[in-house]
């Protein structure tokens, strides 16, 4: 297991657990665990990526119920190269019944490992998507795409990743 990947299910745990007071670490918000899938384009290159993505999602400000802190990280693979991005940033949010469409703007930085060589650029991700509550009580669907931007070697990266999976909220 790479330390990108233990680090985001260590974080994904801590906030999880209930502290001694039994209050969570965050109060309010959810977390979501997908699959991914993505297309990458630079100068001469266009690649496709399949792998997973995880967010987490905190709502501090009860006053502002629609604003909330995301953390998101996500692992994309293709033979000889691995793609790992950890991001962060403010999402906005409205609920509609059972729909939720939002849109966030969250940086952070990606790193790519590419037959041993490794680079660590930084990352712009503007995205947004919907989730969709399902019949089980905290747990909804959700559809999402990013676009993530990255400058290395003196090229530009355009990133565009879409991904699936379930949210559970608490």
């Amino acid at each position: 297991m790479s330390k990108t990947v233990a680090v985001v299910l260590a974080l994904l745990s801590l906030m999880l657990l209930p502290t001694t007071s039994k209050a969570q670490l965050i109060p309010s918000g959810n977390v979501y665990a997908g699959v991914a899938y993505a297309d990458s384009v630079d100068v001469v290159n266009r690649l496709t990526f399949r792998g997973w993505d995880g967010s987490v999602e905190a709502f501090p400000l009860h006053r502002f119920a629609y604003l909330g802190i995301v953390l998101d990280g996500s692992g994309l693979y293709r033979t000889g190269v691995q793609q790992y991005n950890i991001v962060i940033g403010p999402r906005v949010s409205m609920n509609f019944g059972k729909w939720r469409p939002f849109a966030h703007v969250m940086g952070g930085v990606q790193k790519t490992n590419s037959s041993g060589t490794s680079f660590t650029p930084a990352a712009i991700d503007i995205g947004g998507g919907v989730d969709r509550k399902l019949p089980f009580r905290n747990f909804s669907w959700r559809l999402q795409f990013d676009y993530v931007h990255t400058h290395l070697l003196s090229a530009n990266q355009n990133e565009y990743r879409g991904s699936t999976g379930i949210v559970w909220r608490f």
